[in-house]
C-alpha cells in the first residue's frame, strides 16, 4: 500500500466567472486509484459562495481523474459540486449542459501572464516600445523575456503526464500573451480537460510568482489586442456529409441565436468584439472563409470538400466556461433539421 495524494479540484460560485479551488486527501492504495475508488468528499460551501453559514456543507463527486506528474502519488480528481441530497448544485454546469461524443471540440485557449501587476515584460508603466506583432510566434528575449517560455513548457509537459490531450501551444499577438489548444470528443471531456489545464497552468505559475490573467481585454480600449477562447467544433454530419445547403441553414441558426450565444461566451465581451483586433462587432453575425474578423471563421479545405469538415466560432473569450460554451454550439446545432 502507497499514500496517494488525491487533489479534489471544482468549480465554485463566484460570478460571473467561477473560481477553480482544491485541496488534498491523502488515502493508502495499492496502485494509482481508478476513479470508481475515488469517494465523494465534502467542503465548506460557505467560503465558496455556493451556502450559507447555517447549512453549509456541499459535496464533492468525482467525475475525472488525472495522474498530476508534479507530485510523488499524485492524483488531480475533478468534482462536480452536490447539494448534501446529491442533487446537482445551482453552480454545478458540467451536470446539466447537452452533451454529443459525436460533436468534437478543439479550445484554443488565449492568456496574458501577469506579474507586478502588468503583463510579463511590460515597464511598470505605459507600453513596451515595440507595439504587438512582432512577439506572435516569437524568439528571443527582447520578445519572450526569460520565464515565459519555462513556464508553457512545464504546462504542456505536465498536460501531456496527466493524459490530457493537449494539441500545441505559441505565443500570441500582445507581449507577454500565450495560447494554449485542448481537443476533446464530447463537450463534457473537452471542457473537463481544459478547466483541468487551467488548473494545472496556475499551479506552474505559483513557482514564478506569475499570475494568470483570464479577461478579455486587460489592457481595456488600447491597440493591443484582447484574449479569446476560439470554439472549434465538429459534428458527425459535418464531418462526413456537409453539403452547402445544411452549412447554410446552420449560418442562419447561428445568426438567429447570436444573443443567447454571447449571453454564455464570457463576460466584458463588448470590450473585446469591437469589430476590431480580428473580431466580429458584438451585435453582429457573420462568417467567412479564412475570415478572422468573423464571427465564424470557415477553414479554406472546407468548401473544397464540399462543405464537409469543422468550424470555428471565434465569438467565446478567455474568461468563458467551457462546459456553457459547448453547450450552447449543440443546442443551436440541435435546432438545424439533418437533410434526409
Amino acid at each position: 500500500m502507497a499514500k496517494y495524494k488525491l487533489e479534489y479540484i471544482w468549480l465554485d460560485g463566484y460570478k460571473p466567472t467561477p473560481n477553480l479551488r482544491g485541496k488534498t486527501l491523502v488515502k493508502d492504495y495499492d496502485s494509482e486509484p481508478t476513479l470508481e475508488q475515488l469517494p465523494n468528499w465534502g467542503f465548506d460551501g460557505s467560503s465558496t459562495r455556493q451556502a450559507e453559514g447555517h447549512s453549509s456543507d456541499c459535496v464533492l463527486k468525482p467525475v475525472a481523474s488525472y495522474h498530476d506528474a508534479s507530485r510523488i502519488n499524485g492524483v488531480i480528481v475533478l468534482c462536480e459540486v452536490l447539494h448534501p441530497d446529491l442533487t446537482p448544485h445551482s453552480t454545478n454546469a458540467r451536470a446539466t449542459i447537452l452533451d454529443d461524443p459525436e460533436t468534437w471540440f478543439g479550445f484554443e485557449q488565449e492568456y496574458f501572464l501577469y506579474k507586478d501587476g502588468v503583463p510579463l515584460g511590460f515597464p511598470a508603466e505605459g507600453f513596451p516600445k515595440e507595439p504587438q506583432g512582432r512577439y506572435y510566434c516569437g524568439i528571443g528575449y527582447s520578445r519572450m523575456g526569460s520565464i515565459a517560455r519555462e513556464i508553457v513548457e512545464k504546462h504542456l509537459d505536465l498536460c501531456i503526464a496527466a493524459g490530457v490531450n493537449h494539441e500545441g501551444i505559441n505565443s500570441e499577438v500582445a507581449k507577454g500573451q500565450w495560447e494554449f489548444q485542448i481537443f476533446g470528443k464530447g463537450s463534457k471531456k473537452a471542457a473537463d480537460e481544459m478547466w483541468v489545464a487551467r488548473y494545472l497552468l496556475e499551479r506552474v505559475c505559483e513557482k514564478y510568482g506569475v499570475d494568470i490573467n483570464y479577461h478579455c481585454k486587460p489592457l481595456g480600449d488600447s491597440d493591443w489586442n484582447g484574449s479569446g477562447m476560439h470554439a472549434n467544433f465538429s459534428t458527425k454530419h459535418l464531418r462526413e456529409v456537409g453539403g452547402k445547403p445544411y452549412f447554410d441553414a446552420l449560418m442562419v441558426a447561428f445568426e438567429k441565436y447570436k444573443a443567447e450565444h454571447i449571453a454564455v461566451y464570457g463576460p466584458d465581451n463588448h470590450l473585446r468584439l469591437t469589430g476590431l483586433h480580428e473580431t466580429q462587432s458584438i451585435d453582429k453575425f457573420s462568417w467567412g472563409v479564412m475570415d478572422r474578423g468573423a464571427s465564424v471563421r470557415v477553414p479554406n479545405s472546407m468548401p473544397k470538400k464540399d462543405w464537409k469538415g469543422y468550424l470555428e466560432d471565434r465569438r467565446p473569450n478567455s474568461q468563458g466556461d467551457p462546459y456553457q460554451i459547448a453547450s450552447r454550439i449543440l443546442q443551436t446545432i440541435a435546432t438545424v433539421p439533418l437533410p434526409k
